[in-house]
């Protein structure tokens, strides 16, 4: 058994053609759908992490605009401008890039943010409500994980998911979102982390892992069974190739699990494009929401 390819590239570009109508039919309306983008001093990371969501943005047709303060920015200053945000109609969606620099404290500033704004889904009321089933808006991750797997064929619906790494930012969302009853979820989720014993005896039994545990290869091709399908949210970087590339590997063994899964994403080209198409797809549910 060779497993087939889930091409997170493909399917985020199903999904934004699909999100360019409803752009159009806001516009249509005279709604231009809006994303602020906050920045706090010049990581190269972050900046490039916001440089891809304004292409983004503006290859689709919403209005985006990065509002960039100093690293030495003050904790007040940042909340100042992120209420200014909440007050500003040209903006449907709101997302402060994290890291944030070390004096500012970054769970004040998410729950300052406008929770019918929080595209990332990140606002402590956006959190509860997801455990409940009714968010304003899902994590950008998460999201893109179940259409990954919705739109390849491999419903979670019944299926017992197994998630590795218990992070506010995938793991604890995903089990969230697939234990919820209901079509596209409806899953059997089990969470294992850095404090469970015997962690092989337990992936095993999945019929779909999620590893996103940030260490290379921690999952090897003697922790699947045969048959599962794996989907990999780890970048991990290990090293520069011949041409002066960065060589990046996920977290699970991919050439030795290929050979046992039906299915597995790639690292690079498999969630990391949904996470951006998932925030476009939130910016534009806040327009229609607040249209």
């Amino acid at each position: 058994m060779t497993a087939d390819i889930i091409s997170g590239t493909r399917i985020a570009a199903e999904i934004r053609g699909e999100l360019k109508v409803r752009v159009e039919s806001l516009k249509s309306k005279g709604i231009v759908p809006g994303l602020a983008m906050v920045r706090a001093g010049e990581d190269p990371a972050s900046v490039s992490y916001v440089r891809g969501k304004s292409k983004a943005s503006e290859e689709l047709g919403i209005y985006a605009e990065t509002i960039v303060l100093p690293r030495d920015a003050t904790q007040k200053q940042l909340l100042a401008r992120v209420k200014e945000l909440n007050r500003d109609k040209r903006f449907h969606g709101i997302l402060v890039q994290l890291p944030l620099p070390r004096q500012i404290d970054e769970d004040e500033v998410i729950s300052a943010i406008d929770p019918k704004k929080d595209v990332d889904g990140f606002h402590p009321e956006n959190v509860g409500r997801l455990l409940t089933g009714e968010p304003y808006f899902v994590p950008c991750t998460p999201l893109g994980i179940q259409e990954l797997l919705i739109r390849s064929g491999n419903k979670p619906d019944g299926k017992h998911v197994v998630i590795c790494g218990r992070s506010n930012i995938v793991g604890k969302p995903l089990m969230a979102i697939l234990i919820q009853k209901r079509e596209n979820a409806n899953a059997t989720v089990t969470m294992v982390h850095t404090g469970t014993k015997n962690m092989a005896s337990i992936t095993r039994q999945a019929d779909i892992l999620i590893a996103a545990m940030g260490k290379p290869k921690a999952i090897t091709a003697d922790m699947v069974k045969d048959g599962v399908v794996v989907i990999d949210v780890g970048v991990n970087e290990v090293g520069i190739g011949s041409s002066g590339k960065r060589i990046l590997v996920g977290d699970t063994d991919f050439e030795q699990i290929r050979e046992k899964a039906k299915a597995i994403t790639p690292v690079p080209g498999g969630v990391g494009p949904m996470t951006v198409t998932m925030l476009m797809a939130n910016t534009i549910r806040a327009a229609e929401l607040q249209s």
